[in-house]
């Protein structure tokens, strides 16, 4: 990859983290106004589709980027169903009854999953670093969760934490494979598709056309219905151009790790937000220290095997999609 500008990938990069880690103090606003995490998932996912649909039209080679062969339904299904429709779910859950920065951090341990499937999974070749990552991702985990006392996370959104950073490492996966087939454009597009059809039908199964009364309410001195526009537009569209964009200028493995600082932001921008409540004790932020060393680590571990294949520069290899 040529880097043509590092600098501008850098800013790229950082521009996106701080949106995204907006967008997790925007999206528990939305979630204390009453609309629940599916509801959330459904209006992020149909509000992306139609705005990236409205791109891929615009831009050449047009509706063509969008053709679907048989063959690729099972992947585009899953991808949407893992990355863009469970994953921001869970999230959403654990965002509700935990810390955005505390929740982050759970989710970030994919990465050291997606390490850990290439050396056992699939048989590549790991740099022993790996195993020091996964020692720090475990001692920080630890101390955020601060087992040595009475456990003070909420189980659930634990269990909703980690469920999110194992369907994110399988985004990771099929979204490596997607790239092989289809632009990056494409494949967002499409998966944000499939995640708003699996959104409105389980939404009609379970409660019909009724829960919509919070969208007219307001949440922290702001009308949801913005709220929900920024979780869409800026939280979601944006940031994914972005890091789309940031890969033009640097390699892969350093926009993930640049996109790191978006746990340090989220904690940040909530603490200020929403009060005292989002705020992490001094073992909390040294365990977070932690395991985002861990995870830097495990970003670099792996050995590329050539030739490298499209997915080495995919977006979805390091952007979060919650």
């Amino acid at each position: 990859m040529t880097n043509r500008g590092p600098a501008l990938g850098v800013l790229m990069v950082i521009s996106s983290a701080v949106l995204f880690a907006v967008n997790g103090t925007v999206s528990k606003l939305v979630l204390r106004a009453g609309i629940d995490p599916a509801q959330l998932t459904l209006i992020r996912a149909a509000g992306a589709f139609v705005g990236l649909l409205a791109l891929s039209l615009l831009l050449r080679p047009g509706a063509r980027r969008l053709r679907v062969t048989v063959g690729q339904l099972p992947l585009l299904i899953g991808y949407g169903l893992a990355g863009f429709f469970l994953v921001p779910m869970l999230y959403f859950v654990a965002i509700s009854r935990m810390p955005v920065g505390i929740a982050l951090l759970f989710e970030y341990t994919a990465p050291l999953l997606v390490a850990l499937w290439a050396r056992f999974g699939e048989h590549q070749r790991v740099r022993p670093r790996l195993w020091g990552g996964l020692a720090l991702s475990l001692v920080g985990l630890a101390c955020v969760a601060e087992v040595w006392g009475k456990l003070q996370l909420d189980g659930l959104g634990v269990l909703a934490g980690f469920g999110a950073a194992v369907l994110l490492a399988g985004y990771y996966v099929l979204g490596a494979r997607g790239v092989r087939d289809r632009d990056t454009l494409s494949l967002t597009t499409l998966a944000f598709g499939a995640s708003a059809v699996v959104g409105l039908l389980t939404r009609a199964l379970s409660h019909g056309t009724d829960g919509w009364e919070p969208l007219r309410s307001s949440s922290g001195g702001v009308p949801v219905i913005l709220l929900c526009g920024y979780v869409v537009v800026l939280g979601s569209i944006v940031p994914f151009l972005l890091v789309a964009g940031a890969l033009r200028h640097l390699p892969a493995t350093s926009v993930g790790i640049l996109g790191m600082v978006e746990p340090v932001i989220a904690a940040t921008v909530a603490w200020i937000t929403l009060g005292a409540g989002e705020a992490l004790n001094v073992a909390q932020f040294g365990g977070g220290l932690l395991v985002l060393a861990g995870v830097a680590l495990a970003e670099t571990a792996r050995i590329a095997e050539p030739p490298v294949t499209p997915a080495a520069t995919a977006p979805e290899v390091v952007a979060t999609p919650h």
